[in-house]
Parts: structure tokens; C-alpha cells; sequence
């Protein structure tokens, strides 16, 4: 597991989680928030903590921002600090630049500022509990792009003991199972003679309306 050193810019919700769970995949992470309860709260779950002003240039070169591997602009509802934070970690040459994003106009602002990458952690896990609400056999949801997405559905009772060639979903609806969770383990490319077993679990990519169909004609019937 590729490990690094991650600045993260924002300790609220979003920020702090993101933080312990790279710290548990043995990342090192500064951690940074003009909130000092903030930052006290994170003090013994991050390597290190400080209480700045991410606005501030040289804090944040005093503070060698530069050199960590990526730079994560957390910050909450204050939309022109995460913009002018962000402005800073790419002029001050941060290697890859995340930053969350609290609606589409901020979205495309940071677009505009050469992000990275753009998490929009609200929308996203919305997105997640109506598909699994609206599809009982939907474990998890990950879109991709606009139009492909990858999803965990659980094998229902109606395909027990298919193979995937007799599933043939890639032909039958233009998706594709990619991994298998099965009681013995994960199978990772399983092949077409692979049997599903009701209660595995299939990782499917595919084309949004694919999926759609795919659900709706095989897995909830």
C-alpha cells in the first residue's frame, strides 16, 4: 500500500475523519484549522497539529506545505478561504491539490483553479443512500463520471449457481463483473465459468443506464 504525507486544511467533519483514516493506513498528516478547539481535538489522532490561517503565505511556508505529497483543502462553509487556500497550494507548487467542494458553483470555481481532484462529500453520500434505498440488492454505489459508475450488488436468489457465462451480463446489458465476494474470498477478474452463489456479492461497472437495466431486469426481479 502506497503510503505519503498529507497536509489537511480544515479539521471539521470531513477533515478530521479523512485524517484518522490515513493515519490508520500509516500516512503522516499535518493537520490545519484556525479553530484552536479544533485542532486540540485532532492533537493526539494526527502526527502533527497546528493552528493557522491557511491564508497566510508564509505560515504556510514556515510550515513546509510544499513538500508533503498532497495538499487537502477541507475547509467547510467559508467558500473564499477554500478558494484562496487553494490558490496558494497550487502557486506554492503542492503535488497534487483535493479540495471539497460545498456546491456546483464552488465546484467549478476550484475546476477552474487546476484542482486535482473535487470531493463533494454531502452530494456523494446522498447519492449513495437513494440508490440503496431505491434498490434493495445495492450494497455501496461509486460514480465514476457522469455516466459509468461502479456498484456491490448482492447475489439474489433467482441467479444461485449461474456462472458468469450464463449470466452473460457484458453482452446481454453492457456491464461487467469485475470482482466477486464470495464466502472463500474476494475473486478479483473472475472468469466466466465462476459460479454466483445467493448472498455473494458482485462488483459491477457499467454505464449508468446499463446499470439501471441491469438492476431493474435481473437482480429485482
Amino acid at each position: 500500500m502506497k503510503t505519503g504525507q498529507y497536509v489537511i486544511i480544515g479539521l471539521g467533519r470531513f477533515g478530521a475523519n479523512l485524517g484518522i483514516q490515513l493515519m490508520e493506513m500509516g500516512c503522516e498528516v499535518l493537520g490545519i484549522d484556525k479553530d484552536e478547539e479544533a485542532v486540540d481535538e485532532m492533537s493526539e489522532l494526527l502526527t502533527h497539529t497546528v493552528v493557522a490561517d491557511a491564508t497566510d503565505e508564509q505560515t504556510l511556508r514556515s510550515l513546509g506545505v510544499r513538500n508533503f505529497d498532497c495538499g487537502i483543502v477541507a475547509i467547510g462553509n467559508d467558500i473564499q478561504m477554500s478558494i484562496l487556500t487553494t490558490i496558494l497550494l497550487k502557486e506554492m507548487g503542492v503535488k497534487t491539490v483535493i479540495a471539497k467542494a460545498i456546491s456546483k458553483l464552488h465546484g467549478r470555481a476550484l475546476e477552474k483553479l487546476g484542482v486535482d481532484r473535487i470531493v463533494y462529500p454531502e452530494r456523494d453520500m446522498a447519492i449513495r443512500v437513494a440508490h440503496q434505498l431505491v434498490t434493495p440488492h445495492l450494497l455501496d454505489y461509486l460514480e465514476l463520471s457522469g455516466e459509468y459508475s461502479i456498484v456491490e450488488l448482492k447475489v439474489p436468489a433467482c441467479l444461485h449457481d449461474m456462472t458468469l457465462a450464463d449470466l452473460n451480463s457484458r453482452t446481454r446489458f453492457g456491464c461487467t463483473v469485475v470482482a466477486l465476494h464470495t464466502s472463500a474470498g474476494v475473486r478479483i477478474a473472475p472468469t466466466a465459468m465462476d459460479r454466483l452463489h445467493k448472498d455473494d456479492i458482485m462488483v459491477v461497472i457499467g454505464s449508468n443506464d446499463n446499470l439501471e437495466r441491469f438492476e431493474d431486469e435481473v437482480v429485482n426481479e
